[in-house]
């Protein structure tokens, strides 16, 4: 489990600040070197100045390349089952997601697939859907749940996240979102919803360690800012850390009271205003963008990006791949939206991508390739960075590394030599 990446034409650590000028946020080194040790980067730098002690390692050329962390997707909803397609094109014709819930589709459209599903169905979607980001050079994805709506389908998406957690290649984090929304059962009574996912459900999930973090969906349709609070209450006293959907649909105030629960991350924030920006700035909670969602459903009002530039607020971006508002798994078609309509460069873009990302699951060590962090990183096709954002909707990754381990080579243009 030695591994030497000489070669490197630009090794992008990560390691500047988030919203500095030029190549800041990059940490670029230039003609590089890596080296990584049971699944740990151990040295990186200017291969002028490699350590006599690793010239020896096995080495890999990366011929000029660039050498990236692994991508950090840090907001999906992984595991479900069924198809939504027809959606879009209702959508297309005019009806709005909010109409399309109201009749019967969305989130409960999916349910009804998903509660019909095995684990072992699961599993293998899951483990086609790891493999196609794998592809795209994500090397840790966050797995929501929220298809379910009832114990034994919440309970068997977390059991089959936790199964694709122990394949090799996949690191899976699992979110525990019940509260997505009330299923249809319990229309007429949702106080004795919103108390079995918190007396009964957290408390279990928290017991059998099927989940890092506890989110809801805050909105107008979902559930309300007195719901939330519950649910909160509830994941803290269980201790699981916390998540919010917030400011997605319209301006609730949910946002600043993520932020004065100390969640880790708040997501969505299309409607976010200056107080909001405020509060995630007097707190820890990560900025998570998601403008693959936003662009699907035709709306105008990306996330003011400007607003938590100004606060110094951390940003990461995600694609919130899911089944019916962002079917995608391009991280890179992410970024370069998230460039044109955040006004982001793409060097911010990278590094909300990679360590912005990581920092919104509470991974230090993952997003960056600094000694002591995991070895996940990527190798592009080219040797210029500038151009993975600016290839519009193209896959720049040759090779992807997991702990140090080759994981994907299959894209690349030119064999690997190890």
């Amino acid at each position: 489990m030695r591994l030497l990446v000489r070669n490197i034409g630009q090794l992008l650590t990560m390691s500047g600040p988030a919203w500095g000028e030029g190549i800041e946020p990059l940490g670029l080194v230039s003609r590089a070197a890596l080296v990584a040790v049971e699944g740990r980067v151990v040295w990186r730098g200017a291969e002028l100045d490699l350590p006599a002690e690793y010239s020896g390692f096995p080495a890999m050329d990366a011929q000029g390349a660039v050498v990236m962390p692994g991508l950090v997707e840090c907001h999906t909803h992984l595991l479900f089952a069924g198809d939504r397609s027809h959606e879009f094109e209702l959508r297309c014709l005019g009806a709005s997601y909010e109409r399309i819930a109201e009749a019967g589709g969305g989130i409960l459209n999916t349910m009804k697939a998903t509660r019909s599903a095995s684990k072992a169905e699961l599993v293998g979607l899951g483990v086609e859907r790891l493999g196609r980001f794998l592809g795209y050079g994500v090397t840790t994805v966050e797995a929501k749940t929220g298809y379910g709506l009832e114990r034994e389908t919440e309970f068997r998406m977390l059991e089959a996240a936790r199964e694709l957690n122990s394949h090799s290649e996949f690191e899976v984090v699992s979110t525990f979102l019940a509260a997505h929304t009330v299923p249809p059962e319990f229309k007429a009574n949702r106080g004795e919803y919103v108390r079995l996912v918190c007396q009964e459900w957290i408390p279990e999930v928290a017991r059998l360690g099927l989940a890092e973090f506890v989110d809801v969906f805050s909105e107008a349709g979902a559930f309300t800012l007195a719901e939330t609070e519950q649910v909160f209450q509830s994941a803290r006293a269980a201790g699981l850390r916390l998540k919010i959907h917030s400011e997605q649909l319209t301006h609730s105030g949910a946002t600043r009271l993520g932020a004065s629960y100390g969640c880790v991350s708040a997501d969505h924030l299309e409607f976010i205003d200056e107080e909001d920006a405020q509060a995630l700035a007097a707190s820890s909670t990560i900025a998570v963008l998601l403008p693959g969602a936003t662009a699907f459903l035709g709306k105008k009002n990306y996330a003011p990006a400007h607003l938590l530039r100004k606060h110094g607020v951390t940003v990461a971006v995600s694609t919130d791949f899911n089944p019916g508002s962002s079917h995608t798994m391009n991280m890179w078609l992410m970024g370069t939206l998230g460039c044109a309509y955040y006004g982001m460069t793409p060097a911010q873009m990278l590094n909300a991508m990679t360590r912005g990302a990581a920092l919104a699951l509470c991974r230090e060590d993952l997003g960056t390739l600094d000694s002591g962090s995991q070895a996940d990183f990527v190798l592009l096709r080219h040797g210029d960075w500038n151009r993975a954002l600016y290839e519009f909707g193209e896959n720049p990754v040759a090779s992807v590394f997991k702990r140090g381990r080759p994981v994907v080579v299959e894209n690349s243009q030119q064999p690997l030599t190890l």
